[in-house]
C-alpha cells in the first residue's frame, strides 16, 4: 500500500473530490464556454446582423457545412477534455492525447455528451498520467495508453452516462412545467447556491441539459446570488466589489460565508422569491445553450443565452421541451431585466437589512479580500 501511495504521490495522481469535483468540473466548464457557448454566440450575432464572415461555411465535413462559431462548437469535446488534463496537471503528450478522447466521448454522448467527458477524461488522464515516462518510448506509450484507455471507456460508459444524464435533466425540465412554483424555487435556489460554491453550476446545468422554465429558474438563481451580493456588499467593496461580483462571480464571498455563514441568507432568499416569479410570472424560458442557465450575470452570458434562445433556440431545447424561435415582445424583455438584475438588486439588500437588524450581519462581514 505504501508503495501504491508514493507511486501516486510521484505521479500528480491525487484521487479527492476536490481534485475531480471542483478542479476538473470548473476547468470542464471553462472549455465548454470557449467552444461551445462562444460558437453559439457567434452564429446568432452573425445571424441577426447579418456579418458576412461569421455566417459563412468556411469548410465541410461529411457534406455538413461549418461556420466559424460552427467549428468552436463542433470542438467541444476536445475543448472540455483538454481543460480536464490541464486541471489535472497532466503532462504535454497526456494533455494533447485528451484532444482525441473528447471529441470521441461527446460524439458518443450526443446530448449527455458532457458528464461523459468528464468521467472519461479524468480516467484517461490518470492513467496516462501513470504511463507517463516510465518507459525509453514514452513517445508512444503515453498517447497510446492516453488515447484507448479515453476511447475504450467512451465506448462502454459514454452512451450510458449520457442517458442517464439527459433523462434526469429531462426530469427536471418537465417537473418545472408541471410544477413552475415549486420547482421554480428549488432549482432557483439549488443552482444559484452551486454558483456561489467552489464548483461549477454552469458545468451543472450543461450536464443536465437544464433548457426551458428550469433553465429559466436556473438563471434566477445566478443572477440572484451574483447581483445580490455585488449590490448587498456595495458599503464594503465599492464599485470594484460591484463589477468583480456581478459581472464576475459570487463565489469571491466564500471566505466571507465560511467565516459567517449568514450572509448568505439574503441572496438565498432573493432566488427563492425571484425563481417562481420567472416560471410563473413571466414564464422566462432559457432555450439557448444549457450552460448558459448556470452563468448568471456573469460576463452577461446568461442574458446573452436568453437572447439567444429566443431567435435561435439549441438543440436540447427543442428536444426537451419543444422550443421554438419567437420575436420577443415587451414582457420577455421586461421579465429578463426584472429578474436578471432590479429584483436581485432590491430584493436582497432588504432581505439583508432584516439580518442586520437582527445582528446576524454586521459591518465587515462582506469586505471582499485583497
Amino acid at each position: 500500500m505504501e508503495k501504491v501511495k508514493a507511486f501516486l504521490k510521484r505521479k500528480n495522481i491525487v484521487i479527492n473530490p476536490r481534485r475531480y469535483g471542483i478542479d476538473a468540473l470548473g476547468a470542464m466548464a471553462q472549455g465548454l464556454f470557449c467552444s461551445l457557448l462562444i460558437g453559439t454566440i457567434l452564429n446568432t450575432v452573425g445571424s441577426q446582423f447579418h456579418i458576412g464572415f461569421l455566417t459563412a461555411e468556411i469548410i465541410t465535413i461529411n457534406k455538413a457545412g461549418y461556420t466559424i462559431g460552427g467549428m468552436a462548437s463542433f470542438m467541444s469535446g476536445a475543448a472540455m477534455a483538454v481543460a480536464i488534463g490541464y486541471a489535472l496537471q497532466a503532462p504535454p503528450m497526456v494533455l494533447f492525447s485528451l484532444a482525441t478522447v473528447g471529441y470521441a466521448c461527446n460524439a458518443l454522448g450526443k446530448a449527455g455528451g458532457p458528464l461523459a467527458v468528464l468521467f472519461v477524461a479524468i480516467l484517461a488522464a490518470e492513467c496516462g498520467k501513470a504511463v507517463s515516462k516510465e518507459t525509453k518510448v514514452d513517445i508512444l506509450v503515453t498517447p497510446i495508453v492516453t488515447t484507448l484507455v479515453g476511447i475504450g471507456a467512451a465506448w462502454v460508459i459514454a452512451p450510458p452516462i449520457a442517458a442517464a444524464a439527459s433523462a434526469f435533466g429531462q426530469l427536471i425540465v418537465r417537473a418545472t412545467m408541471l410544477q413552475p412554483f415549486l420547482m421554480g424555487i428549488l432549482v432557483s435556489v439549488l443552482v444559484g447556491v452551486a454558483l456561489t460554491l467552489p464548483i461549477s453550476s454552469a458545468a451543472i446545468c450543461s450536464v443536465l441539459g437544464l433548457t426551458g422554465l428550469a433553465g429559466g429558474a436556473a438563471v434566477a438563481g445566478c443572477c440572484a446570488q451574483m447581483v445580490g451580493f455585488a449590490v448587498m456588499s456595495f458599503r464594503e467593496n465599492g464599485w470594484g466589489g460591484l463589477v468583480s461580483q456581478g459581472l464576475g462571480t459570487s463565489m469571491l464571498q466564500m471566505p466571507n460565508i465560511v467565516r459567517n455563514p449568514r450572509i448568505w441568507i439574503a441572496p438565498t432568499v432573493t432566488s427563492a422569491i425571484t425563481g417562481p416569479i420567472a416560471t410563473c410570472l413571466f414564464r422566462l424560458e432559457m432555450n439557448g445553450a444549457a450552460i448558459n442557465s448556470g452563468m448568471g450575470t456573469c460576463g452577461l452570458c446568461g442574458q446573452l443565452g436568453v437572447w439567444t434562445g429566443w431567435v435561435s433556440p439549441s438543440e436540447a431545447a427543442v428536444v426537451n421541451n419543444g422550443a421554438a424561435a419567437i420575436v420577443p415582445g415587451a414582457m420577455d424583455w421586461a421579465g429578463l431585466i426584472l429578474i436578471s438584475f432590479l429584483l436581485p438588486a432590491v430584493i436582497c439588500p432588504l432581505v439583508n437589512q432584516l439580518c442586520r437588524r437582527a445582528g446576524w450581519v454586521k459591518d465587515g462581514d462582506l469586505t471582499l479580500g485583497d
